[in-house]
């Protein structure tokens, strides 16, 4: 078949799959102009081929352009669009024929979902309301719907891709248990990631609980108040009632045991560097310290670490990879530095460290040295990066170590200068050794040095030619955007 045999409509929805992977891919490397054009491009394509009913051979191509469109979206902060995005995919995702391609999105939007419910702290009345404009995914036929197997009637969970989209707990992000995962019939890579998408959820919530108990116990009245239902969500209450199978722990060691599998059948394993960078930060996250109970770093935790860091230090662009890919990483470099301060304060702080570079050093010192390399280059390549990203995607600002050797009693990396990131679930790698109370402090000075960073960033932006232009070509963009979803309201609506 020539392209000259698919018709018009049809091959406009192929067209725009294409413009979409470029225009993503041109975001990552910070091409914003190109990108933005890209992405009119596939905006154009996309309101040629809504003019008539997709076929089903195309379906999935309309689909994942969609969901791309929400990438981009997300990478540019508009979370109003993304959330309009993500559904007309989950829309399209309900009517796709394939169980395998439409398990394997429904995975990616999982992931992507994740990185939303940390943006948001899991409150679901922070979120964008859009019914009005992009209605909720129709609920399948019955018949579908009364065909429930022995695992979904365990785990309150429906496993076909067509229930999992118009699920309504699912209209803002996907939650309760893995739905994917625990359909054994979904490919491999799909199931672990949607098993690492449960663990991510699963630590906000319980961030949000730790939180919660901080503001109680600290007697914080200026505290943002934190709602009961981001603490007991339906992941929580699912991993509650099944923790032996959906505990964070358990979720990341089935999501590298299935991902074992998915490589040992297929070859160019290397595409999956992002979802192993995850795994790694997610292992040394959920280590429960060394067997002494002194809450050290254990052997495989600081390996977990530095393997975070050098896989970023050798491919920088993960730093795009989509979902919490970004947050994952800047975590792991603020608990480099807790390990740094640890060996540091081992070492009889300044003293200690001079006199053994005195000494020659030994083991240990060539240890503290390598360590503090790769920080040094991570948090190099996460402040080229957060400098790229809108204000309200941006994880912590972490310090540099100390120039000079800090005098005894201060840490190496002083940790109380990090302007914190939004999210919780974040918050807590930094304030992981203060009080209820500083925590609470912390917690509240956070927000209001974020806002003086937007200020300062608005004046900058206000100075810069270049950003007028970008932003006069973004809103021309923006009204292409608002046509095609006008008339996807339409079609949906009917």
């Amino acid at each position: 078949m020539t392209p000259r045999m698919i018709p018009g409509t049809h091959l406009a929805a192929l067209s725009a799959a294409r413009f979409a992977e470029v225009a993503v891919g041109a975001i990552v490397h910070n091409e914003a102009p190109l990108a933005m054009e890209l992405c009119n491009a596939v905006v154009h394509c996309l309101k040629e081929s809504v003019q008539d009913p997709v076929q089903p051979p195309y379906m999935f191509e309309v689909a994942r352009s969609y969901f791309l469109l929400a990438v981009f979206r997300a990478f540019r902060g508009d979370t109003i669009r993304y959330f309009k995005y993500r559904r007309v995919c989950l829309t399209y995702v309900s009517k796709l024929d394939s169980a395998t391609n439409a398990t394997t999105l429904v995975a990616a939007v999982s992931f992507l979902d994740a990185w939303a419910y940390m943006i948001y702290n899991a409150d679901e009345k922070k979120v964008p309301h859009i019914d009005n404009s992009i209605p909720p995914v129709e609920r399948p036929p019955q018949a579908i719907l009364t065909r429930t197997t022995t695992v979904e009637m365990e785990y309150n969970v429906r496993c076909n891709p067509a229930c999992i989209a118009s699920d309504p707990r699912n209209q803002n992000w996907i939650q309760g248990a893995p739905p994917v995962f625990l359909n054994n019939e979904a490919p491999l890579r799909a199931r672990s990631l949607d098993a690492l998408a449960c663990a991510v959820r699963t630590c906000c919530d319980q961030a949000n609980g730790r939180f919660a108990a901080i503001s109680k116990s600290a007697k914080a009245n200026n505290m943002e108040a934190i709602p009961q239902e981001t603490i007991i969500t339906p992941t929580t209450t699912a991993v509650l009632a099944h923790e032996s199978q959906l505990c964070s722990r358990n979720m990341v060691l089935s999501a590298f045991s299935l991902l074992e599998q998915y490589e040992q059948v297929t070859p160019n394993s290397h595409k999956n560097q992002g979802i192993h960078l995850v795994m790694s930060a997610m292992d040394a996250f959920l280590d429960n310290g060394d067997d002494d109970g002194d809450g050290g770093f254990t052997d495989s935790q600081i390996q977990s670490l530095l393997s975070v860091a050098n896989i970023v230090i050798e491919n920088p662009l993960l730093l795009h990879h989509a979902g919490p890919t970004y947050h994952m990483v800047s975590n792991a470099a603020v608990m480099l530095c807790h390990l740094l301060n640890s060996m540091y304060m081992m070492k009889g702080g300044a003293n200690g460290i001079r006199k053994e570079q005195e000494l020659g050093g030994g083991m240990e010192a060539a240890m503290f040295e390598e360590i503090l390399d790769s920080f040094t280059a991570l948090r190099k390549l996460l402040v080229i990066h957060r400098r790229k990203l809108p204000i309200k995607l941006r994880c912590h600002s972490i310090p540099r170590p100390s120039l000079v050797l800090p005098v005894n009693g201060k840490p190496f990396i002083d940790l109380g200068e990090t302007l914190l990131c939004a999210c919780r679930g974040c918050q807590g790698f930094v304030l992981m050794a203060c009080s209820p109370v500083v925590a609470a402090q912390k917690a509240q000075a956070a927000a209001t040095k974020r806002d003086v960073e937007a200020a300062r960033e608005a004046r900058v932006e206000a100075a810069d030619e270049l950003d007028k232009d970008m932003e006069d070509l973004s809103h021309d963009f923006n009204l292409d955007d608002d046509a095609l979803l006008g008339m996807l309201s339409q079609l949906i609506s009917n």
